[in-house]
């Protein structure tokens, strides 16, 4: 669901900007210094005409310097080959993580245009540095020498990761077959932006009009008013305009009682990209899925998803495989109960229908109210977005002795951000926070973390980082504050997680921060442990109108319900993972046919039919375009990590001083510096255990 910092930097190798002829101009802020608060992005002064002349002197730049490393006639040493490799391209990485972000979270149709136009320029340059035979042979020699150079241990993790990254981007191969690569590299390029703008444009192309007053039964006024404002801003009286944006889809699937309607929703947000239109994704699902089949067999690996995870902590496709088989077999039994709960109560109503996939959040919600006494509506007002993201700095602040202050001198890119200013206990300066949480035509659907700028220390030259939190939360209505669904919470609380482990970040190397995915999700995953603890509601869950702190008898409810559910949550998200998986053990794209290929994944894997993956493949952005191809098993791996973690809390208090700066020293100041199984024995003192994960999910 989520782009992530270790995955943002090769996402933005594919965003560079376009090749349309624009001169050089004096006035372009890239080209400055920014005398800016902590050297902020002065937004306002960022223009689309900056973004092409900026990339182009930037590449220029990067290009002379890794001449410059292969021309230096010294020997190959890490200094004058692997540091001036991580020095190189400052102009490059300035423009592309500013674009890189705003092409996701205020983007428009020219941003997007300039993006896929310039995609085989970027994916050029990256080939010319990664296949420079000549570079390659720098590194090789100091490789080869590694153990007898007295490097730290981090610089050992770089030079090893560049190392890959040559052998991995084809530095080994022959001339004819580099060439090859090449060609699929831009190909890549392209069309990996083109299945994400349309996902973008799915996510605000469908409208559900609603005119009769009879048809809005069972939803509350959350959901209504809004509905209301949507169709009053086109001009419709009388009538309520329902998206599929999350903040909208979910309260409708949870409250609607109309099933024919409930149906049109659902089917809409799962069939983005199948509608056999201009914004449809099969043909491009299979040209990417083609060329990455293409790309594994260029560089000696059986399938895709091999050479992924050869990268990741699970090593093997085969060992993903088995770990989402194992957790299927007790997730699937606990879904099936879940389901004849729900039936039992479609049968009491007198229904002549089985439970399908959009009555699911419906009729899970009657259960929770029945054997809970809990529904959503009952919680939500004592969840008011500035009083959950406060909630989420005092967890920082009792942890980690953090403080946070919103700045106003900063500049921002869209009115809806904020920024923070993030300082350690003793008042020293941390990093910026930028949080981005309202959904809008020019955002991507979703909740992400990345970086701005990252942080590093080479040679002495500290540099802060610059994070940002992104999410598509429920907006203010009229005259109420935006008011947070329990899942819309955890996300804020996962995605600050993220934006910790990039804050806390310590290492010397930028390129030493990057962490395999299926370790990545431990710091936000982590993160929403505390978020419906009781001592934790009760420093931030306050009634938006009376302030009244949440009662003991509601929080008694949520902790009771806290296994509710999990059955179905777990269950489509492994069935989506094992969808991934499927797609990227193929060694042959030809002939496929999507929807044929997915009904035959859910048989074999035993999906129940009142279930479907989380998403289907023609809007399946993660494994598309966001990094986590042969990889969306990654949460629940990292799951096992974050479970077993917090046990140690748990064991000790859930804000224990110790444990906390132990998790901070040997997790989330290390990035990927370090082995990353020692890193979590140092902080455990052992193995991380599976039944930590069961037992926090009541799978057992």
């Amino acid at each position: 669901m989520f782009r992530k910092l270790s995955l943002f930097l090769p996402f933005l190798l594919l965003c560079l900007t376009s090749t349309m002829a624009y001169t050089m101009m004096d006035d372009n802020p890239f080209f400055k210094q920014w005398n800016t608060p902590f050297g902020t992005p002065p937004f306002s002064e960022i223009k689309l005409e900056h973004y092409m002349p900026a990339f182009l002197q930037g590449m220029k730049e990067q290009k002379a310097e890794i001449e410059a490393i292969v021309n230096n006639k010294e020997k190959p040493t890490f200094e004058n080959t692997v540091v001036a490799m991580e020095k190189s391209g400052a102009l490059l990485t300035k423009v592309s993580r500013v674009f890189g972000h705003l092409s996701s979270a205020n983007t428009n149709d020219d941003m997007q245009k300039i993006a896929e136009e310039s995609g085989a320029l970027l994916a050029k340059h990256s080939d010319d540095i990664y296949l420079n035979e000549a570079l390659f042979k720098r590194v090789k020699v100091i490789y080869a020498e590694k153990d007898k150079l007295h490097l730290t241990t981090e610089q050992k993790m770089v030079l090893e990761n560049y190392y890959l990254d040559f052998v991995r981007s084809g530095a080994n191969l022959t001339e004819a077959k580099k060439a090859k690569l090449r060609k699929i590299n831009e190909e890549m390029s392209s069309v990996v932006l083109k299945f994400g703008d349309n996902v973008r444009k799915e996510n605000s192309k469908f409208e559900l009009v609603v005119s009769k007053k009879e048809d809005l039964a069972g939803l509350p006024e959350t959901s209504i008013q809004p509905a209301a404002e949507k169709a009053k801003a086109k001009n419709l009286t009388n009538k309520w305009i329902f998206t599929i944006d999350k903040p909208t889809l979910l309260p409708f699937l949870q409250y609607a009682e109309n099933r024919d309607l409930r149906e049109k929703m659902y089917k809409a947000y799962m069939n983005r990209g199948n509608n056999n239109d201009e914004l449809d994704n099969k043909a491009i699902f299979k040209k990417i899925l083609t060329l990455r089949i293409e790309k594994a067999k260029l560089l000696g690996y059986k399938n895709y998803a091999a050479f992924v995870v050869s990268r990741k902590m699970a090593k093997t496709p085969e060992k993903v495989e088995k770990f989402l088989h194992d957790m299927w077999k007790p997730t699937v039994k606990h879904a099936k109960a879940e389901v004849a709960e729900m039936q039992k109560i479609v049968d009491k109503e007198g229904k002549k229908f089985k439970i399908a996939p959009w009555d699911w959040w419906f009729y899970s919600e009657k259960v929770k109210k029945e054997k809970y006494a809990l529904d959503e509506e009952m919680i939500r007002p004592y969840f008011k977005l500035e009083n959950v993201l406060q909630g989420a700095f005092a967890v920082a602040g009792k942890l980690y002795g953090l403080q946070f202050t919103e700045r106003s001198d900063i500049q921002l890119y869209h009115p809806d951000v904020k920024v923070f200013e993030v300082k350690e206990a003793d008042g020293k300066h941390l990093g910026i926070l930028y949080t981005d949480y309202f959904p809008r035509e020019s955002k991507v659907n979703g909740a992400w973390c990345g970086a701005l700028r990252d942080q590093s220390n080479i040679d002495g030259n500290a540099v802060s980082p610059v994070i940002y939190n992104v999410g598509n939360f429920s907006k203010p209505t009229g005259d109420k504050p935006a008011l947070l669904s329990e899942d819309e919470v955890r996300t804020l609380f996962h995605e600050f997680g993220h934006g910790l482990h990039g804050l806390f970040q310590n290492v010397h190397y930028p390129s030493a921060a990057n962490v395999p995915s299926d370790f990545v999700e431990l710091p936000s995953q982590i993160m929403e442990k505390w978020a419906m603890k009781a001592e934790v509601l009760k420093m931030y869950a306050k009634h938006y109108k009376t302030g009244e702190v949440i009662p003991d008898n509601l929080i008694e409810k949520i902790k009771n319900a806290q296994y509710f559910n999990q059955g179905f949550e777990t269950l489509e998200y492994i069935a989506a993972s094992i969808l991934d998986m499927d797609w990227h053990v193929l060694t042959n794209a030809k002939d496929l046919d999507i929807a044929k290929f997915e009904k035959n994944s859910m048989k074999k894997m035993g999906l129940i039919p009142e279930i479907l993956p989380r998403y289907m493949t023609t809007n399946f952005i993660h494994i598309a375009t966001w990094g986590y191809e042969a990889g969306y098993y990654s949460y629940l791996w990292s799951a096992i990590l974050d479970a077993d973690a917090f046990s140690a809390f748990e064991e000790k208090g859930i804000f224990d001083g110790a444990t906390a700066q132990s998790f901070r020293n040997n997790i989330l100041s290390k990035g990927g510096s370090d082995d990353l199984n020692e890193m979590f024995k140092r902080f455990r003192g052992r193995e991380p255990k599976v039944d930590a994960l069961l037992k926090s999910r009541g799978l057992f």
